[in-house]
């Protein structure tokens, strides 16, 4: 496909039968902010509040009578899968929907709602998608893949048409999320022709980073592991057609973590009162890493809104990481001398900060050992501050606002350490978030070995998060590490953490 096939295949897509022509809107906030002129493509706005039914139509709408009279297939967790089933309805031919047995009820009743017939497999993306191959080749279905075809490209390099018409000659640079590759590269080969002075720069989680890694090693390339917060751009193998795109049209790749992506829901919903989904987020979050970390000002971008189906649920655990993301709040844990008046000392200290949390529980007659979440105004520069005041005034401290275990477990646990424990190794846990999975978890993991710690909180996602501490004696290590490894589930040793030293050990 040479760029001329993609210009005249953008030019005739047929998309507008079921998706809209989402606004371009002025974030008056971030802009404000950040010193640089901000617009918003809002495509959480389509019917099904993503732009996936822009490729998923365009496909269908160009398959021959032949090709989707048994119907057709897809395998997916979310966005795709309503888009699929909205297009084929909107077609009339019969659509198949694999979804993982973690796919939380509300995006699979709203596919069942569209007329998707839904097949539950798998506890995971990859197992429901072996599952659809499986199918399509039993039934005879036709399988619409989620960004890896030209079809469906193009379907998503309409937003760029449109982009063309909706933005005027100052703006410099456009942030697109990437997954898979197909949005961006859909806009990416229509910008470029239309605007090659554009910049086009894709946002990818860092512990998603397929497209970046990819590109630097010269081929698409498989990675061990992907991240589960932003789910909607978790994939461990971008496309072979969309990786030559994004090679080809696409300036820069940034990577943010999940503070970060938090701290942009929070910044659309202030600018918009939506409330988008984390890989909605990312175009916000890479331009605004952008711009921190170039200096930019007085320039204008576009990021795009790819998304806004997000479970109420997960709201609870976004809110708490985007004042981390945001660099309004600083987790810290701190040892202060066992005695009358140690606390109020450190509370003067801390000067007039508000506290947004702060646990303690007795250590030992000499010294106690505090978890305290402290409120800044001044961000970055206020953080360092405070630092050096406490480690000035001789307080040992370790500064955890970017420790995972911390913000996923330690500041909602409580209790103390364990003075007598023996062989205690500390572990993080991801599992499939699914009815019984966490019985099915505890059955797996305390078959062989004393469970002394256990810590899990739902977070409204596809996968649960554990934390466990498990006695090991010295001479089972090994039998340890054999175990864990065929027990499948993905994990982290946090043994040598110093939150998990100070407050649990």
């Amino acid at each position: 496909m040479t760029v001329d096939d993609y210009i005249r295949l953008i030019d005739e897509a047929t998309v507008y039968d079921v998706a809209c022509e989402s606004p371009l809107e002025l974030a008056a906030n971030l802009t404000e902010r950040l010193g640089n002129r901000v617009l918003m493509k809002r495509e959480d706005l389509q019917p099904v509040f993503s732009f996936k039914l822009r490729g998923a139509y365009n496909k269908l709408s160009t398959l021959p009578a032949e090709a989707v009279r048994a119907g057709v297939i897809c395998s997916s967790a979310g966005n795709h899968a309503q888009g699929v089933a909205l297009a084929a309805k909107r077609r009339g031919i019969p659509a198949t929907i694999v979804m993982p047995l973690t796919t939380p009820s509300i995006k699979i009743d709203a596919v069942a709602a569209l007329g998707g017939n839904v097949v539950l497999h798998g506890d995971n993306y990859d197992e429901a998608h072996a599952r659809a191959i499986d199918l399509q080749e039993e039934r005879g279905l036709t399988f619409i893949h989620p960004f890896d075809d030209p079809a469906v490209i193009a379907g998503q390099g309409t937003i760029g048409r449109e982009l063309v018409e909706q933005m005027d000659d100052n703006v410099t640079a456009v942030f697109v999320p990437i997954g898979g590759g197909g949005l961006i590269g859909g806009i990416a080969v229509y910008l470029k022709d239309k605007r090659p002075d554009l910049k086009i720069i894709g946002v990818e989680p860092e512990d998603s980073a397929a497209m970046k890694r990819s590109i630097e090693s010269g081929e698409p390339v498989v990675l061990d592991h992907v991240g589960i917060f932003a789910d909607g751009v978790a994939v461990k193998r971008v496309g072979d057609e969309t990786f030559r795109l994004c090679k080809a049209h696409v300036d820069d790749i940034v990577t943010v973590d999940t503070d970060q992506i938090c701290a942009g829901i929070k910044d659309i919903f202030e600018d918009t009162r939506s409330i988008v989904e984390p890989a909605g987020a990312l175009a916000v979050a890479g331009m605004k890493k952008y711009v921190a970390e170039t200096g930019t000002s007085d320039e204008e971008f576009v990021v795009i809104n790819c998304g806004a189906n997000v479970n109420f649920d997960r709201l609870r655990h976004i809110a708490e990481r985007a004042a981390v993301g945001e660099e309004q709040e600083v987790l810290l844990a701190v040892q202060i001398p066992e005695k009358r008046g140690s606390f109020r000392k450190f509370c003067e200290a801390l000067g007039r900060r508000g506290i947004t949390e702060f646990n303690y529980r007795y250590n030992d007659a000499k010294n106690a050992h505090i978890f305290v979440g402290v409120q800044l105004r001044r961000g970055a520069d206020e953080h360092s501050e405070l630092i050096d005041r406490l480690t000035n005034l001789g307080y040992p401290l370790a500064d955890l606002s970017n420790d995972e275990m911390t913000k996923l477990h330690i500041r909602h646990m409580v209790g103390g350490s364990a003075a007598n424990l023996k062989n205690e190794r500390l572990f993080r846990f991801e599992f499939p978030e699914r009815s019984g999975a966490l019985l099915d978890f505890l059955k797996a993991i305390g078959n062989n070995w004393n469970i002394s710690l256990f810590h899990y909180r739902n977070h409204g996602s596809d996968y649960g998060r554990v934390l466990v501490g498990i006695q090991v004696p010295d001479d089972e290590s090994s039998e340890l590490e054999t175990y864990l490894s065929k027990l499948g589930y993905t994990h982290f040793e946090e043994s040598d953490n110093p939150a998990y030293r100070m407050f649990l050990a």
